[in-house]
């Protein structure tokens, strides 16, 4: 696959001329997957630290605002799909380890992890430690976080078998028919027959605007610690590097110096607000950057710009972000993203397979990825990296 260059900065009459329903359709998938999956985790993790109602929505509010402004400035920037997100992991941090630990010194930490992000984003040493990641192995990185998605899209047929088999059929059909649409028709297919089986829970949105709320940052030595530098860890292994693989494997030669620097640059701007740390997406942006989006690839920039767009809505509504997202049964979330993801996770494992001469150390990439497998609290996709860098070395060993 060529590589897609950045062009150069949007004008609003080249953005209207590459707008699509399939991209905007696609960005909400990509919101929608993003939330289901980590505002649980938030939730706690804000409680966790002490957190009150108004906190809690506050930390919402910074996250989608945050999300937002960056994905569309960057998107709109290097005309490539560039989708944000916040570190799941590093909130997950929290639910576990801050004893003892105030609210304020936690979001002096979140400031510290967030600069030092940005100072190893903006002097390009994690670019150069990225080019040195061979094309496979960010391959089998890539497949082998997203395999659970598309794991959980059939597994999910246990418990709500007549959605998953009609939203599978929909879309085996309109792969066939008209792929562009395939995505929208199955997601309009899915929510018909959730409201029409009553687990569509509609009535329980109401729209709540969020008011952000300050908290003073502090500084402790066990804050630094405890949260600041485990979360600066975890944020670039777990998800730094696939978010990088994602942008690679989809054939993007989207410069990530700036993009990294300017999340920890959002992060600092927005700790006070709870917007603990930002990150380049992996699994969302995947979403973006596949087919359903749009068949040309440098179009589908308008896919993460609409992404934009929603997390900036829902940001605004913080406070009815839970129940927006519990009114979707999770059969429908959990089939929706494994479907949208299909194409993607192929494309990953035929990168990966494809050179006989780093075949195996992507597989043993993709494996201990896919295996879930925590040490030392840091996710398994760094491992998988890890592993797969190791058997590429034994393998080359002594080689031209």
């Amino acid at each position: 696959m060529a590589a897609v260059a950045p062009a150069s900065p949007l004008s609003p009459r080249s953005l209207w001329r590459d707008l699509s329903l399939p991209a905007l359709v696609t960005g909400f998938v990509t919101v929608l997957v993003g939330y289901s999956g980590t505002a649980a985790v938030v939730f706690e993790a804000a409680r966790a630290l002490g957190a009150n109602d108004a906190q809690v929505a506050s930390w919402m509010w910074s996250l989608g605002i945050g999300a937002g402004v960056l994905g569309i400035a960057l998107s709109w920037w290097y005309r490539q799909p560039v989708v944000p997100a916040w570190s799941t992991p590093g909130a997950a941090l929290f639910v576990t380890g801050v004893a003892g630990v105030t609210l304020g010194q936690a979001v002096g930490a979140f400031m510290v992890a967030g600069a030092l992000v940005a100072i190893v984003g903006f002097s390009g040493l994690f670019a150069r430690l990225m080019d040195r990641v061979p094309a496979a192995l960010g391959a089998g990185l890539l497949a082998g976080v997203l395999l659970r998605f598309g794991l959980q899209a059939f597994a999910s047929a246990a418990t709500a078998p007549g959605l998953v088999v009609a939203m599978f059929g929909t879309y085996l059909v309109m792969r066939r028919a008209a792929a562009r649409w395939a995505v929208i028709a199955t997601l309009a297919v899915g929510i018909a027959i959730a409201a029409i089986t009553g687990t569509l829970h509609a009535d329980a949105i109401a729209f709540v605007a969020a008011t952000p709320v300050w908290v003073t940052p502090a500084l402790s030595g066990t804050a630094l610690l405890g949260i600041a530098l485990p979360l600066f860890v975890v944020t670039m292994a777990s998800q730094n590097i696939p978010g990088v693989a994602a942008i690679r494997a989809a054939g993007y030669d989207t410069p990530v110096s700036a993009p990294v620097g300017w999340t920890g640059a959002m992060t600092v701007a927005l700790a006070p607000f709870g917007g603990y740390m930002f990150n380049l997406a992996a699994i969302t942006a995947a979403i973006c950057m596949g087919r359903e989006a749009h068949p040309d690839p440098a179009r589908r920039y308008v896919a993460a710009m609409a992404a934009g767009g929603v997390y900036l809505l829902l940001g605004i509504g913080g406070a009815t972000v839970g129940a927006l997202f519990t009114a979707f049964p999770r059969a429908l979330v959990v089939g929706i993203a494994g479907l949208a993801l299909l194409g993607t996770i192929g494309n990953g494992l035929a990168t990966a397979m494809r050179d006989e001469t780093t075949r195996e150390p992507a597989l043993i990439t993709f494996l201990v990825t896919a295996s879930g497998v925590t040490l030392a609290g840091i996710g398994s996709a760094f491992w998988g990296l890890v592993a797969g860098a190791v058997a590429l070395g034994v393998a080359t060993w002594g080689r031209r």
